[in-house]
């Protein structure tokens, strides 16, 4: 889905609300709220496979380490090579902190 299609005023809203909680409590309140637990799992999941593909980790150990399916694991290498930088914004932002 092209990003203009995906930004629409309440997805802005949203994109907003999770920037304005800068307490980790408060920001688990409201994904807990918002999404289901699998969804939460599943969100962790990929950020967690993003970590390990930039720090240089293969496939097949990140599928081990992780559980993430190899179409996971491939969807997240082409957000993180091609995508709109989310990952790599969030990433080191989680470095610096």
């Amino acid at each position: 889905m092209p990003a203009d299609r995906l930004r629409t005023a309440d997805v802005e809203r949203l994109a907003v609300a999770f920037a304005s909680l800068d307490d980790p409590d408060a920001a688990f309140a409201f994904l807990q709220d918002v999404c289901t637990v699998r969804e939460i799992q599943e969100m962790a999941q990929r950020l967690e496979v993003a970590r390990l593909l930039s720090a240089g980790e293969h496939y097949e150990r990140i599928r081990e380490s992780t559980g993430a399916s190899s179409t996971t694991i491939s969807r997240v290498s082409r957000a993180l090579n091609y995508g709109a930088d989310g990952y790599r914004s969030v990433l080191d932002h989680l470095r610096e902190a």
